[in-house]
């Protein structure tokens, strides 16, 4: 009797939240490992299909690098970066393609097996992403720096919103590629977390969720186990952090989508660790919850 008043109790907490986020657009960015573990990906597929269960419009973003990564390798190619970016040539840029859209329409499977309903975007089938060839401002000899040339790297010049919450109306879960095709018709490999923070600020998101594969961001430290999780932060306290190389690697990404996301009206921003089990459900329908949020 104890352990069903327990599971009561729980679904008392989460109930004024799963009223106030009722047809509200909640963008989730599904990377890092939990893209590379069956379990992990089925454990957030399901918080997906809860929220839109409960009447909220999850819309799902997804990466792929890792996978990319292998089918480069199996092709004979070595994959190449230019910080941090991936440098996609001729014959990389296909291989992106067909590997963000079999994940793609794997996700939009999945969700559908477990009883949800999910609609594919992707470059394949109505791109949602208008992209641009984006030329990185690079180091150079003698603290110098120039523009380089990295191949079918793109980023967001529009976001066709009206597309995505057509989906959304139809209680469907939207599942998007970071793929963008500029006006001649050529792809682009788009960030994922650029692309997610675009799309959350297009459709003026309740909540934009980063799934990822640490806990959130941390305290700088030198010794191992002394990080502390920041639980929240501002847009301004994000930019001191970046200044101050606290939040580096590829956390930066993820924390500049967010603050495009949040000038372009999204309520929070959330980074989560993905390899906890429900730890989607967990940030949005708890009082604690999990992880780092930003607000503005």
């Amino acid at each position: 009797m104890e352990k069903i008043i327990e599971k009561a109790a729980v679904l008392i907490e989460a109930l004024p939240y799963i009223q106030s986020f009722q047809k509200k657009i909640v963008v989730v960015k599904l990377g890092g490992s939990a893209m590379t573990s069956p379990d992990c990906v089925e454990g957030v597929l399901r918080d997906v299909v809860f929220m839109e269960a409960v009447k909220m419009k999850p819309v799902v973003v997804h990466g792929g690098g890792d996978a990319i990564s292998l089918r480069m390798k199996e092709a004979g190619i070595v994959p190449r970066f230019r910080e941090g970016l991936r440098v996609t040539d001729p014959g990389t840029i296909g291989i992106v393609e067909e590997v963000l859209s079999e994940i793609n329409g794997r996700l939009k499977d999945q969700i559908e097996e477990l009883g949800g309903r999910a609609e594919s975007l992707s470059t394949r089938d109505d791109n949602v992403i208008k992209a641009r060839k984006h030329m990185p401002l690079l180091p150079g000899p003698a603290g110098s720096s120039r523009t380089a040339d990295i191949g079918f790297v793109g980023e967001v010049e529009r976001i066709d919103a009206a597309a995505i919450t057509r989906i959304t109306r139809r209680d469907r879960v939207p599942v998007i590629a970071p793929l963008g095709r500029d006006e001649e018709g050529q792809v682009y490999n788009i960030n994922g977390d650029l692309a997610a923070g675009a799309i959350a600020a297009a459709l003026k998101a309740e909540k934009l969720v980063f799934l990822t594969d640490v806990e959130g961001i941390m305290t700088k430290s030198d010794q191992p186990g002394q990080q502390q999780l920041l639980s929240t932060l501002t847009g301004e306290e994000i930019i001191q952090l970046l200044d101050e190389g606290v939040i580096a690697g590829g956390m930066i990404p993820k924390v500049k989508a967010g603050l495009h996301a949040l000038e372009g009206g999204v309520k929070k921003i959330h980074i989560i660790d993905g390899r906890v089990k429900h730890s989607l459900l967990l940030e949005i329908f708890t009082d604690k919850g999990i992880g780092t949020e930003i607000v503005g």
